[in-house]
């Protein structure tokens, strides 16, 4: 009897073809990564996407494709980054204003003002005082306290200085620093120190003839 035939089945592999939707993916991930990058300039760090893609990861038969991905990822990234300077030179440029704008109205505050012709009277620092005064609202019947005032201080010198206690300037700051807020040359500007000492005054007394009055009975005030 003949041997049993025997049937063998070879079973044959099949390389399933390329597929195109693939190659698709990369450009979905790269329009994905340009947007999160985008996303990071906005207004709240905390959602900012991180910009990567591993390459490596994404099985791509076509070698051209891959390395066009990987040049949209790479323009991602220069796109990015020039949009972060761009915003960090704005907020630079904005901080630098607000700077400036700060300088120029401290500028303002320590230029010496014009002495009106009803302060004729007095000459030098004293003339400031008196401009000063009715600058900022003072009558000038007030302007004869401030002068005897200031006269028994510092002699209206803005370099005056008490060995003893340390007090500065015209008005006799204690400590002198307290004057900056007035201009950042209080040690050798009189317009600064004036106007400190009238703040002083009108905050404490109300008025140049009520620190006056307070010095006469105390000899400080």
């Amino acid at each position: 009897m003949d041997a049993p035939t025997v049937l063998t089945h070879q079973v044959v592999s099949h390389r399933k073809p390329v597929r195109r939707f693939q190659v698709i993916g990369i450009f979905v991930l790269v329009l994905g990564a340009i947007a999160g990058a985008y996303a990071g300039l906005g207004p709240s760090p905390a959602k900012t996407a991180p910009l990567a893609v591993d390459l490596a990861s994404i099985p791509v038969d076509n070698v051209s494709d891959e390395k066009a991905a990987a040049r949209a990822l790479t323009k991602a990234k220069a796109e990015a980054a020039a949009a972060a300077e761009a915003e960090r030179v704005r907020k630079a440029n904005e901080v630098a204003a607000r700077n400036q704008e700060a300088a120029s109205r401290s500028q303002e505050r320590t230029a010496s003002p014009p002495v009106p012709a009803s302060c004729n009277e007095f000459t030098g620092n004293r003339g400031l005082g008196c401009a000063i005064l009715l600058e900022i609202g003072f009558g000038l019947d007030q302007m004869g306290c401030l002068n005897v005032l200031w006269t028994h201080e510092s002699g209206w010198n803005e370099r005056a200085m008490n060995p003893s206690s340390g007090a500065y300037g015209i008005p006799q700051a204690l400590p002198a620093s307290k004057m900056a807020v007035f201009g950042a040359d209080y040690q050798t500007n009189p317009v600064p120190q004036i106007r400190w000492g009238l703040d002083y005054i009108q905050k404490r007394y109300s008025s140049p003839c009520g620190a006056w009055s307070f010095w006469q009975a105390n000899h400080w005030y």
